[in-house]
């Protein structure tokens, strides 16, 4: 382990050294201008030019298979951070993969992933199900943290099925020493070394996948997210990852009151785990991505949005800003006039980052109040450097004026590390005020 971080550390070293040449800046100044330009755009100034999250892809031009990020970490790093070097963002993310190994010894069943239960090639697929049947609402209410464990945990992780055997929690108030011997039955004794088998799996993943974000900034590039605040949607969690689609939206019929006693629980646990931003660590605002999905209105009409969605995700955020974060929702799919809800929120304290509306009527919802983040059409990853280039001059023309916009880069996948450069190159000459 310690060889490995040594190694790591000495090409780190290294690369430090070749920017150093190349630019003439030292990886700390560089930070720096790519934060400032960060920084301006979330307070709605116009900083020196639009700042750019490219959507690489790290087995472009490697060879490496998807399931590269789950079962090659070491493979895997290398060819982010080569991507990362080769087109220069303003933001950029570690990889968000863990050891296939790790999640096959503990027998997930909300999730399926190239290299295990998928090809390799395939993409990453979350499995939903009601982990959380329609009747145990009030067994969750009444303590979420032994449901989890006696519960929920058993279900979605097959290795974990001897859980569901143990007494509830508040019984050991009485005494730990007094239910010790069910731990001597062949099951526990099982999953006590399956435990130990998957641990020291994602330790050597680990080891190998190194502490990539924490080397991407040390090269000159402040994350897209900083971790921390006060969680993802209450809604979004309940609905994904307890009662799943079908029930839930079953629920916000048959059983209203539950469902926002729940989202409440949901956020009070949140709020309970979130902690202060440091600001004696590097980049300032931390930013924080909150990645949103029920609340569209393909999922919900807008009476239901702003009865079980909006309200606890409205909380947490507020709960995020105070603690010193700025909060990044991604609103996924079509939420349309829903945007209209980051109004509610201080002005300059948010990032909105739009999936698939239109981000010129973003921008004419939010535009002097809340900075957005525009995606693109991800039809552009299968057009020509010419064709992606020409729609983002469009873009720019329409909403870059004045600041308060970031955008998210898709490349076009049938394309050299050199002509993807280039495009990056003439985009951001193209994006300068």
């Amino acid at each position: 382990m310690t060889d490995i971080r040594s190694q790591q550390a000495q090409e780190i070293k290294a690369l430090r050294e070749q920017i150093q040449q190349e630019t003439g800046k030292t990886p700390e100044q560089l930070y720096e201008e790519r934060e400032k330009r960060i920084r301006d755009a979330i307070s709605l100034e116009q900083p020196d030019r639009i700042p750019l999250f490219i959507f690489g892809n790290p087995r472009a031009h490697s060879n490496l298979p998807n399931s590269a990020a789950y079962y090659e970490p070491a493979a895997w790093r290398k060819a982010l951070i080569e991507d990362v070097l080769n087109l220069e963002p303003d933001m950029a993310s570690g990889s968000f993969s863990t050891s296939g190994e790790t999640l096959s010894l503990l027998d997930v069943k909300n999730k399926r992933w190239p290299g295990g239960p998928l090809p390799p090639d395939y993409e990453y697929q979350a499995v939903e199900g009601e982990w959380m049947k329609e009747d145990e609402y009030d067994i969750f209410l009444q303590d979420p943290s032994d449901f989890i464990i006696r519960r929920y945990l058993p279900r979605i992780y097959g290795s974990l099925a001897p859980l569901a055997k143990l007494p509830p929690i508040n019984v050991m108030m009485h005494g730990f020493d007094a239910m010790v011997e069910i731990f001597t039955n062949p099951e526990f004794k099982k999953l006590a070394i399956t435990l130990d088998k998957a641990g020291r799996e994602l330790r050597k993943f680990r080891d190998a996948m190194g502490n990539l974000q924490q080397d991407l900034i040390s090269l000159g590039f402040p994350p897209f997210s900083h971790g921390g605040g006060a969680g993802i949607a209450p809604f979004d969690l309940l609905s994904s990852f307890l009662r799943g689609m079908k029930g839930s939206m079953l629920d916000i019929y048959r059983q209203p009151d539950n469902v926002i006693k729940a989202c409440e629980a949901i956020l009070e646990m949140n709020i309970a785990r979130a902690f202060p931003a440091n600001p004696n660590t590097p980049g300032n605002p931390k930013r924080v991505f909150i990645p949103l999905w029920r609340g569209d209105k393909s999922f919900m009409s807008k009476k239901h949005f702003d009865t079980f969605y909006w309200p606890t995700l409205k909380k947490s955020m507020l709960v995020s800003i105070d603690l010193g974060y700025v909060p990044n929702p991604v609103f996924e799919a079509h939420f349309g006039d829903r945007l209209e809800c980051m109004l509610e929120l201080p002005k300059g304290k948010a990032v909105a980052s739009v999936e698939h509306m239109d981000v010129v009527q973003a921008k004419e919802i939010l535009g002097g109040h809340t900075c957005i983040i525009g995606n693109v059409p991800k039809s552009l990853r299968y057009s020509t450097p010419d064709d992606a280039l020409n729609y983002y001059k469009d873009l720019i023309g329409k909403c870059g004026k004045g600041g308060g916009i970031m955008l998210m880069v898709a490349l076009p996948h049938n394309t050299s590390a050199e002509e993807q450069k280039e495009m990056v190159k003439k985009l951001k000459e193209y994006a300068t005020y």
